[in-house]
């Protein structure tokens, strides 16, 4: 993220910054929500990928999918169960250039209480200096689990065998982290 060797550290900017999700809905189409409230942290630097880190603390409570009714399902113990398990959390072990400012993003995600190894690709949008003399990078993230792996195993056949909810989602983020001087 930085030319210099050594590490430096990143914090999110959140008015600049989104988690979403897609998963398919009674299969024939796809429901798209997000997570209102998060925090990222990074070390790195752009020439040295693979020294730095991520770390990720989503707000379960926070997810929205324009549907109160549907909101509420998630948060309750069919779901994300987030009386109990609050946050949602991706720790990275490794960070991989795959050139032209793309990276492989492999670690460990948390929710509710079965950790999983996933794997994010990652794009590095741009560094800049903006008009407050600070340092700033964009990020665009994804990846995709399988959420029965991370026991949200709530579903319901529909008309002719088929489900309720998708077990594929798809994530995304686009971050916009300030190095910290």
């Amino acid at each position: 993220m930085e030319t210099s060797e050594k590490n430096q550290k990143w914090v999110l900017d959140p008015s600049h910054s989104e988690i979403e999700f897609a998963v398919r809905h009674m299969m024939i189409s796809t429901v798209k929500g997000q997570f209102t409230k998060f925090n990222l942290v990074a070390t790195g630097n752009h020439e040295n990928p693979d020294k730095g880190s991520v770390e990720v603390h989503i707000d379960a409570k926070s997810i929205e999918t324009r549907e109160n009714d549907r909101n509420n399902h998630l948060k309750s113990q069919d779901f994300f169960h987030v009386e109990k398990f609050p946050e949602i959390v991706f720790k990275s072990t490794s960070i991989k250039s795959l050139g032209d400012d793309k990276f492989s993003v492999k670690g460990n995600m948390t929710i509710k209480d079965v950790t999983k190894e996933i794997v994010f690709h990652m794009v590095l949008d741009g560094v800049i200096k903006d008009p407050y003399g600070k340092t700033r990078a964009g990020l665009t993230v994804e990846g995709e689990l399988n959420r029965e792996d991370f026991g949200l195993t709530w579903n319901m056949i529909i008309e002719a065998g088929k489900v309720m909810v998708g077990n594929k989602v798809k994530l995304s983020g686009r971050f916009e982290i300030i190095k910290q001087e």
